[in-house]
């Protein structure tokens, strides 16, 4: 997560290829939306078209528990 204001209801996150996609509320997994600071939590999510900002958003995003990771990027699910 780059930032996500839940007043505003949107944020960014930073992919791992430094690409900035657009996130709103709708777009987080049920139960995962931030509460707080988010800045550099790892999260995953899918990319999606969209008519925002560089044409793209994420959705389906859902933060990552690991302790092992501070920063990084966030991390696409690949479709299969």
């Amino acid at each position: 997560m780059v930032w996500f204001n839940a007043v505003k209801g949107f944020g960014f996150i930073r992919t791992e290829e430094d690409e900035r996609l657009y996130v709103h509320t709708s777009g987080f997994a049920p139960g995962q939306i931030p509460v707080g600071r988010c800045a550099d939590k790892q999260v995953s999510f899918e990319r999606e078209i969209a008519d925002v900002e560089g044409g793209y958003q994420a959705v389906g995003v859902s933060m990552i528990d690991d302790d092992r990771t501070s920063g990084g990027r966030a991390r696409l699910r690949r479709q299969r």
